[in-house]
């Protein structure tokens, strides 16, 4: 695939996580410009496109904002998220200032207790005729 055969931001999320399919719910109702693909994390597209640009397709405790050829994961990828919604979401970016590992740790026990705290489907989400053109791949 080459460069431009990519939509310049999408969102690689957990499939089967109830939170991220949320998640990714409701970053689309608060996108009306259409700004952001998304991608399952287990699909062939974002298995593929971690791999291409260095990631580990294997590791599913992250999502992943793939803006253009650069990977952002963890709190930095949610913070990079919110910085191009709308509305006052982009206020949140102020936490950038807050180091990583401070912001990384919070987010990685919300991570590990997902499934947990949020449930787990038993396969990833298949987008309504609706919102098929916005996930790559579907």
């Amino acid at each position: 695939m080459t460069e431009t055969a990519h939509p310049p931001l999408v969102i690689l999320f957990d499939g089967v996580c109830n939170l991220c399919n949320s998640s990714v719910n409701f970053i689309i109702d608060r996108d009306p410009k259409q700004k952001f693909s998304f991608a399952a994390l287990q699909s062939d597209y974002g298995r593929a496109r971690l791999l291409e640009l260095g990631g580990d397709p294997d590791k599913l405790d992250s999502v992943v904002l793939v803006h253009k050829d650069r990977l952002y994961t963890k709190s930095r990828a949610a913070l990079e998220v919110a910085r191009r919604m709308r509305g006052l979401y982009p206020l949140a970016y102020v936490f950038i200032i807050i180091p990583p590992f401070i912001r990384n740790a919070l987010y990685n026990w919300v991570a590990r207790n997902r499934y947990r705290w949020f449930g787990e489907r038993n396969e990833c989400r298949m987008p309504t005729p609706e919102l098929k053109s916005r996930f790559v791949g579907a």
